[in-house]
Protein backbone atom coordinates (compact mmCIF):
# COMPACT_ATOMS: atom_id res chain seq x y z
CA UNK A 1 0.00 0.00 0.00
CA UNK A 2 1.15 3.60 -1.12
CA UNK A 3 2.60 5.57 2.14
CA UNK A 4 -0.22 8.72 1.79
CA UNK A 5 2.39 10.70 4.56
CA UNK A 6 4.90 11.06 2.48
CA UNK A 7 4.19 14.86 1.79
CA UNK A 8 5.56 17.69 3.49
CA UNK A 9 3.69 20.17 5.26
CA UNK A 10 4.84 23.34 3.13
CA UNK A 11 4.72 22.51 -0.34
CA UNK A 12 4.05 24.75 -3.64
CA UNK A 13 0.79 24.18 -4.87
CA UNK A 14 1.49 22.84 -8.30
CA UNK A 15 3.10 19.76 -6.63
CA UNK A 16 0.74 17.12 -4.91
CA UNK A 17 2.34 13.80 -5.43
CA UNK A 18 3.90 11.75 -2.54
CA UNK A 19 7.47 11.75 -2.43
CA UNK A 20 9.18 8.29 -3.71
CA UNK A 21 11.32 6.60 -0.33
CA UNK A 22 14.72 5.12 -1.57
CA UNK A 23 17.56 4.31 -0.48
CA UNK A 24 20.54 6.66 -1.34
CA UNK A 25 23.09 3.82 -2.70
CA UNK A 26 20.08 2.51 -5.23
CA UNK A 27 19.81 5.20 -6.96
CA UNK A 28 20.18 5.13 -10.63
CA UNK A 29 22.99 7.25 -11.90
CA UNK A 30 24.57 7.88 -9.19
CA UNK A 31 28.09 7.89 -7.81
CA UNK A 32 30.38 7.63 -5.01
CA UNK A 33 33.75 9.44 -4.81
CA UNK A 34 36.43 10.66 -2.42
CA UNK A 35 38.69 13.72 -2.47
CA UNK A 36 42.62 13.43 -2.24
CA UNK A 37 45.11 14.89 -0.30
CA UNK A 38 45.37 18.47 0.00
CA UNK A 39 47.35 19.64 3.28
CA UNK A 40 47.02 23.37 4.81
CA UNK A 41 50.50 23.34 3.03
CA UNK A 42 49.68 23.31 0.02
CA UNK A 43 47.03 26.10 0.42
CA UNK A 44 48.78 29.53 -1.33
CA UNK A 45 47.01 33.13 -2.01
CA UNK A 46 47.75 32.77 -5.48
CA UNK A 47 47.08 29.32 -6.30
CA UNK A 48 45.81 28.51 -9.57
CA UNK A 49 43.11 26.19 -8.87
CA UNK A 50 40.50 26.39 -5.74
CA UNK A 51 39.81 23.97 -3.63
CA UNK A 52 38.06 22.73 -0.71
CA UNK A 53 39.39 21.30 2.25
CA UNK A 54 37.38 18.72 4.68
CA UNK A 55 37.62 21.19 7.86
CA UNK A 56 36.31 24.42 5.74
CA UNK A 57 33.04 22.29 5.31
CA UNK A 58 32.55 23.03 9.48
CA UNK A 59 33.63 26.70 9.56
CA UNK A 60 33.17 28.49 6.49
CA UNK A 61 30.37 27.27 3.98
CA UNK A 62 27.02 26.57 3.96
CA UNK A 63 24.88 24.41 1.83
CA UNK A 64 25.65 25.91 -1.38
CA UNK A 65 29.32 26.65 -1.91
CA UNK A 66 29.07 29.77 -4.33
CA UNK A 67 32.46 31.65 -3.40
CA UNK A 68 35.78 29.58 -2.87
CA UNK A 69 38.09 31.11 0.17
CA UNK A 70 41.43 28.60 -0.36
CA UNK A 71 43.62 27.71 -3.52
CA UNK A 72 46.28 25.22 -4.49
CA UNK A 73 49.41 24.80 -7.30
CA UNK A 74 49.32 21.41 -6.82
CA UNK A 75 49.11 20.13 -10.28
CA UNK A 76 45.65 19.06 -11.23
CA UNK A 77 46.62 15.69 -12.76
CA UNK A 78 46.90 15.02 -8.57
CA UNK A 79 43.62 16.10 -7.82
CA UNK A 80 40.11 15.37 -7.91
CA UNK A 81 38.00 18.18 -9.16
CA UNK A 82 33.97 18.84 -9.15
CA UNK A 83 31.45 18.59 -11.43
CA UNK A 84 28.73 20.94 -10.85
CA UNK A 85 26.43 19.90 -8.61
CA UNK A 86 28.35 17.61 -6.74
CA UNK A 87 27.61 17.29 -2.78
CA UNK A 88 30.21 16.91 -0.32
CA UNK A 89 30.22 15.55 3.31
CA UNK A 90 33.34 15.44 5.81
CA UNK A 91 34.67 11.51 6.11
CA UNK A 92 36.28 12.47 9.22
CA UNK A 93 35.51 15.43 12.42
CA UNK A 94 35.36 15.29 16.23
CA UNK A 95 31.54 14.35 16.49
CA UNK A 96 29.33 12.41 15.25
CA UNK A 97 26.78 15.88 14.42
CA UNK A 98 29.18 17.78 12.87
CA UNK A 99 30.40 15.35 10.57
CA UNK A 100 26.91 15.26 9.05
CA UNK A 101 27.29 18.70 7.38
CA UNK A 102 26.44 18.57 3.67
CA UNK A 103 27.17 21.35 0.99
CA UNK A 104 26.56 21.72 -2.48
CA UNK A 105 29.80 22.47 -4.97
CA UNK A 106 27.55 24.31 -7.96
CA UNK A 107 30.78 24.62 -10.23
CA UNK A 108 33.39 22.55 -11.86
CA UNK A 109 36.69 21.77 -11.40
CA UNK A 110 36.90 23.01 -7.86
CA UNK A 111 39.72 20.47 -5.81
CA UNK A 112 38.09 18.46 -2.79
CA UNK A 113 40.43 17.34 -0.76
CA UNK A 114 41.11 14.22 1.31
CA UNK A 115 38.87 13.39 3.97
CA UNK A 116 35.49 14.60 2.20
CA UNK A 117 32.86 12.24 0.71
CA UNK A 118 31.53 13.34 -2.93
CA UNK A 119 27.90 12.26 -4.19
CA UNK A 120 28.19 12.78 -7.54
CA UNK A 121 24.26 12.01 -8.92
CA UNK A 122 21.19 13.16 -11.21
CA UNK A 123 19.39 14.87 -7.83
CA UNK A 124 19.52 18.30 -7.34
CA UNK A 125 22.27 18.83 -5.27
CA UNK A 126 21.33 22.27 -3.74
CA UNK A 127 18.17 20.44 -2.89
CA UNK A 128 19.81 17.55 -1.80
CA UNK A 129 22.26 19.52 0.66
CA UNK A 130 19.33 21.30 2.16
CA UNK A 131 17.48 18.22 3.15
CA UNK A 132 20.08 16.20 4.02
CA UNK A 133 21.32 18.92 6.56
CA UNK A 134 18.03 19.62 8.10
CA UNK A 135 15.76 16.37 8.10
CA UNK A 136 18.42 13.61 7.49
CA UNK A 137 21.26 15.03 9.84
CA UNK A 138 20.66 13.03 12.74
CA UNK A 139 20.15 10.24 10.54
CA UNK A 140 23.26 10.89 9.15
CA UNK A 141 25.18 11.15 12.36
CA UNK A 142 24.27 7.61 13.40
CA UNK A 143 25.44 6.11 10.41
CA UNK A 144 29.15 7.36 11.31
CA UNK A 145 31.55 5.83 13.64
CA UNK A 146 34.07 6.23 16.12
CA UNK A 147 35.00 7.52 19.44
CA UNK A 148 37.77 9.67 19.79
CA UNK A 149 38.16 10.24 16.04
CA UNK A 150 34.74 9.99 13.91
CA UNK A 151 34.44 8.54 10.51
CA UNK A 152 31.57 8.68 7.56
CA UNK A 153 32.52 6.90 4.39
CA UNK A 154 30.49 6.45 1.25
CA UNK A 155 29.76 2.89 1.75
CA UNK A 156 27.76 4.18 5.01
CA UNK A 157 26.12 6.82 3.76
CA UNK A 158 24.83 4.26 0.73
CA UNK A 159 22.66 3.19 3.30
CA UNK A 160 20.99 6.55 3.73
CA UNK A 161 16.94 5.80 3.64
CA UNK A 162 15.32 9.22 2.05
CA UNK A 163 12.60 10.10 0.13
CA UNK A 164 12.51 12.25 -2.80
CA UNK A 165 10.19 14.72 -4.42
CA UNK A 166 10.35 14.30 -8.21
CA UNK A 167 13.12 16.69 -10.31
CA UNK A 168 10.65 19.66 -11.21
CA UNK A 169 9.95 20.40 -7.44
CA UNK A 170 13.53 19.47 -5.95
CA UNK A 171 14.14 22.22 -8.68
CA UNK A 172 11.63 24.66 -7.38
CA UNK A 173 12.52 24.21 -3.55
CA UNK A 174 16.25 24.36 -4.30
CA UNK A 175 15.59 27.94 -6.97
CA UNK A 176 13.35 28.96 -3.34
CA UNK A 177 15.96 28.33 -1.18
CA UNK A 178 18.52 30.10 -2.90
CA UNK A 179 16.96 33.31 -3.22
CA UNK A 180 16.39 33.45 0.52
CA UNK A 181 20.38 32.58 1.15
CA UNK A 182 20.72 35.08 -2.01
CA UNK A 183 18.67 37.93 0.33
CA UNK A 184 20.82 36.96 3.78
CA UNK A 185 24.35 37.43 1.83
CA UNK A 186 23.62 41.07 0.68
CA UNK A 187 22.10 42.28 3.78
CA UNK A 188 25.73 40.46 5.50
CA UNK A 189 27.54 41.59 2.93
CA UNK A 190 26.36 45.28 3.05
CA UNK A 191 26.96 44.42 7.29
CA UNK A 192 30.36 43.48 6.57
CA UNK A 193 31.20 46.50 4.65
CA UNK A 194 29.85 48.74 6.94
CA UNK A 195 31.66 47.20 9.61
CA UNK A 196 34.83 48.14 7.48
CA UNK A 197 33.84 51.34 7.36
CA UNK A 198 33.27 52.13 11.20
CA UNK A 199 36.97 50.97 11.72
CA UNK A 200 38.27 52.43 9.19
CA UNK A 201 36.33 55.87 10.07
CA UNK A 202 37.37 55.47 14.00
CA UNK A 203 40.66 55.36 13.07
CA UNK A 204 40.77 58.36 10.78
CA UNK A 205 38.54 60.52 13.75
CA UNK A 206 40.66 59.08 16.79
CA UNK A 207 43.84 60.18 14.82
CA UNK A 208 42.07 62.83 14.05
CA UNK A 209 42.68 63.36 10.82
CA UNK A 210 39.34 63.87 10.24
CA UNK A 211 37.90 66.87 12.59
CA UNK A 212 34.30 67.65 13.20
CA UNK A 213 33.01 71.12 13.21
CA UNK A 214 31.06 72.72 15.85
CA UNK A 215 27.49 74.04 15.55
CA UNK A 216 28.50 77.11 13.92
CA UNK A 217 31.13 75.54 11.16
CA UNK A 218 34.70 76.71 13.67
CA UNK A 219 37.09 74.24 14.27
CA UNK A 220 37.19 72.27 18.11
CA UNK A 221 39.95 73.43 19.82
CA UNK A 222 43.33 70.87 20.23
CA UNK A 223 42.32 68.35 21.88
CA UNK A 224 43.81 68.22 25.70
CA UNK A 225 46.28 65.22 27.05
CA UNK A 226 45.08 64.06 30.83
CA UNK A 227 45.44 60.97 32.29
CA UNK A 228 42.78 58.65 33.22
CA UNK A 229 42.94 59.11 36.29
CA UNK A 230 42.18 62.89 36.00
CA UNK A 231 39.32 61.61 34.08
CA UNK A 232 37.50 58.57 36.13
CA UNK A 233 37.47 56.92 39.36
CA UNK A 234 37.73 53.52 39.58
CA UNK A 235 36.10 50.69 41.31
CA UNK A 236 35.20 47.20 41.10
CA UNK A 237 32.03 44.87 40.71
CA UNK A 238 31.15 42.71 43.53
CA UNK A 239 29.22 39.11 43.56
CA UNK A 240 26.96 37.56 40.92
CA UNK A 241 27.31 33.90 39.97
CA UNK A 242 26.19 32.74 36.67
CA UNK A 243 23.91 30.68 38.96
CA UNK A 244 21.79 33.31 40.41
CA UNK A 245 21.41 34.67 36.74
CA UNK A 246 17.28 34.07 36.51
CA UNK A 247 15.04 34.58 33.75
CA UNK A 248 12.67 38.09 35.12
CA UNK A 249 15.02 38.25 38.02
CA UNK A 250 13.87 42.06 40.22
CA UNK A 251 17.37 43.55 39.04
CA UNK A 252 19.35 43.47 35.82
CA UNK A 253 22.45 42.81 35.93
CA UNK A 254 26.01 42.31 33.96
CA UNK A 255 28.48 39.63 34.82
CA UNK A 256 32.17 40.04 33.30
CA UNK A 257 31.94 37.61 30.96
CA UNK A 258 29.08 38.84 29.08
CA UNK A 259 31.47 41.90 28.22
CA UNK A 260 33.62 40.18 26.04
CA UNK A 261 30.72 37.77 24.21
CA UNK A 262 27.07 39.69 24.31
CA UNK A 263 27.63 43.24 24.44
CA UNK A 264 28.98 46.47 22.35
CA UNK A 265 30.77 49.00 22.99
CA UNK A 266 27.33 50.85 24.32
CA UNK A 267 24.61 48.89 26.34
CA UNK A 268 21.09 50.52 26.33
CA UNK A 269 19.15 47.04 27.20
CA UNK A 270 20.57 44.57 29.54
CA UNK A 271 19.86 41.00 28.85
CA UNK A 272 20.53 39.30 32.10
CA UNK A 273 18.88 39.84 35.51
CA UNK A 274 18.87 38.17 38.86
CA UNK A 275 16.75 37.97 42.32
CA UNK A 276 20.13 38.84 44.30
CA UNK A 277 20.94 42.56 46.03
CA UNK A 278 24.74 41.80 45.74
CA UNK A 279 27.06 44.10 42.82
CA UNK A 280 27.46 47.61 42.54
CA UNK A 281 24.61 49.74 41.47
CA UNK A 282 25.68 51.54 37.94
CA UNK A 283 25.56 54.92 37.29
CA UNK A 284 24.29 56.49 34.04
CA UNK A 285 27.66 56.79 32.08
CA UNK A 286 30.24 54.25 33.85
CA UNK A 287 32.88 52.42 32.15
CA UNK A 288 32.80 48.73 31.60
CA UNK A 289 35.95 47.00 31.69
CA UNK A 290 36.75 43.11 32.60
CA UNK A 291 39.36 42.47 34.85
CA UNK A 292 40.26 38.76 34.10
CA UNK A 293 40.51 36.60 31.17
CA UNK A 294 41.86 32.91 30.50
CA UNK A 295 42.81 33.94 27.01
CA UNK A 296 45.03 37.29 26.46
CA UNK A 297 45.25 40.64 27.22
CA UNK A 298 43.77 42.30 24.51
CA UNK A 299 40.65 40.52 25.38
CA UNK A 300 40.52 42.95 28.49
CA UNK A 301 41.05 45.88 26.63
CA UNK A 302 37.36 45.92 25.79
CA UNK A 303 35.74 49.05 27.56
CA UNK A 304 32.00 49.04 27.70
CA UNK A 305 29.16 52.27 28.70
CA UNK A 306 26.57 51.63 30.51
CA UNK A 307 23.81 54.08 30.04
CA UNK A 308 21.46 52.92 32.59
CA UNK A 309 21.04 53.48 36.12
CA UNK A 310 21.05 50.79 39.05
CA UNK A 311 22.03 47.80 37.24
CA UNK A 312 24.29 45.67 39.48
CA UNK A 313 27.54 45.05 38.01
CA UNK A 314 28.97 41.79 39.21
CA UNK A 315 32.86 40.41 40.35
CA UNK A 316 35.98 40.58 38.24
CA UNK A 317 34.72 43.70 36.28
CA UNK A 318 36.58 47.47 36.55
CA UNK A 319 33.74 50.41 36.69
CA UNK A 320 35.23 54.09 35.19
CA UNK A 321 32.85 56.26 37.22
CA UNK A 322 33.51 59.66 35.30
CA UNK A 323 34.86 63.43 37.43
CA UNK A 324 33.76 65.63 34.91
CA UNK A 325 31.25 66.16 32.37
CA UNK A 326 31.51 64.09 29.47
CA UNK A 327 30.20 61.99 27.01
CA UNK A 328 30.78 58.24 27.95
CA UNK A 329 29.89 56.59 24.54
CA UNK A 330 32.94 58.47 23.17
CA UNK A 331 35.18 57.23 25.50
CA UNK A 332 33.66 53.66 25.21
CA UNK A 333 34.55 53.97 21.15
CA UNK A 334 37.63 55.55 21.78
CA UNK A 335 39.76 53.50 24.69
CA UNK A 336 37.62 49.77 23.11
CA UNK A 337 39.45 50.89 19.12
CA UNK A 338 42.27 53.68 19.61
CA UNK A 339 43.66 52.61 22.91
CA UNK A 340 43.25 48.81 22.69
CA UNK A 341 46.77 48.24 22.10
CA UNK A 342 47.92 50.75 24.85
CA UNK A 343 45.22 49.26 27.49
CA UNK A 344 46.26 45.51 26.74
CA UNK A 345 49.93 46.02 28.02
CA UNK A 346 49.62 47.19 31.27
CA UNK A 347 47.58 43.82 31.95
CA UNK A 348 49.50 41.11 34.41
CA UNK A 349 49.54 37.56 34.79
CA UNK A 350 50.08 34.00 32.45
CA UNK A 351 47.23 31.44 33.36
CA UNK A 352 44.75 34.19 34.43
CA UNK A 353 45.27 37.76 32.90
CA UNK A 354 45.07 40.56 35.26
CA UNK A 355 43.85 44.32 34.58
CA UNK A 356 42.59 46.35 36.89
CA UNK A 357 41.93 50.11 37.50
CA UNK A 358 45.19 51.07 39.16
CA UNK A 359 47.32 49.82 36.40
CA UNK A 360 45.52 52.05 34.28
CA UNK A 361 45.24 55.27 36.02
CA UNK A 362 48.25 56.72 34.47
CA UNK A 363 47.82 56.13 30.85
CA UNK A 364 47.45 58.95 28.89
CA UNK A 365 44.85 59.88 27.09
CA UNK A 366 43.85 62.72 24.36
CA UNK A 367 40.18 64.41 25.12
CA UNK A 368 38.44 66.40 22.99
CA UNK A 369 35.84 69.15 24.43
CA UNK A 370 32.58 67.97 25.01
CA UNK A 371 30.71 69.30 22.39
CA UNK A 372 33.31 67.23 19.91
CA UNK A 373 32.80 63.87 21.92
CA UNK A 374 28.87 64.15 21.32
CA UNK A 375 29.25 64.55 17.99
CA UNK A 376 31.66 61.74 17.32
CA UNK A 377 29.69 59.49 19.28
CA UNK A 378 26.84 60.18 17.55
CA UNK A 379 28.15 60.13 14.52
CA UNK A 380 28.95 56.57 15.45
CA UNK A 381 26.01 55.25 17.67
CA UNK A 382 23.91 56.24 13.54
CA UNK A 383 26.69 54.13 12.19
CA UNK A 384 26.18 51.17 14.89
CA UNK A 385 22.40 51.55 15.06
CA UNK A 386 22.34 50.59 11.04
CA UNK A 387 24.21 47.89 11.53
CA UNK A 388 22.04 46.80 13.83
CA UNK A 389 19.22 46.87 12.01
CA UNK A 390 21.21 44.96 9.10
CA UNK A 391 21.34 42.44 11.62
CA UNK A 392 17.67 42.11 12.74
CA UNK A 393 16.48 41.84 9.57
CA UNK A 394 19.10 39.19 8.88
CA UNK A 395 17.80 37.40 11.82
CA UNK A 396 14.23 37.89 10.70
CA UNK A 397 15.26 35.82 7.67
CA UNK A 398 17.09 33.69 9.22
CA UNK A 399 14.43 32.48 11.49
CA UNK A 400 11.98 32.25 8.69
CA UNK A 401 14.04 29.91 6.32
CA UNK A 402 15.16 27.62 9.65
CA UNK A 403 11.07 27.57 9.97
CA UNK A 404 10.57 26.83 6.45
CA UNK A 405 13.34 24.21 6.12
CA UNK A 406 11.73 22.12 9.24
CA UNK A 407 8.20 21.92 6.98
CA UNK A 408 9.51 21.82 3.74
CA UNK A 409 10.94 18.33 3.41
CA UNK A 410 9.76 14.59 4.12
Amino acid sequence: MENTNLKPAIRFPEFAENWKPNVLGKLENINFLKGKGISKADIVDDGKTECIRYGELYTIYDEVINKVYSKTNLPTSELVLSKANDVIIPASGETQIDIATASCVIRDDIALSGDLNIIRSEINGVFLSYYLNNKKKKAIARLAQGSSVIHLYNPHLKTLKLNLPIPDEQKRIADFLTSIEIRISSLKEKKDTLLDFKKSVMQKIFNQDIRFKDDNGKDFPDWDEKVLSKVFSGLKGKGISKDKIVENGKNECILYGELYTKYPEIVTEVISSTNSNEGVKSKEGDLLIPASTTTTAIDLANVTAILKEDVLLGGDINILRKKEKLDSAFFAYYLSNHYKTTLAKYAQGITIVHLYFSHLKKVKILVPKIEEQKKIANYLIAIDTYIEELQKKINVIEDFKKGLLQKMFV
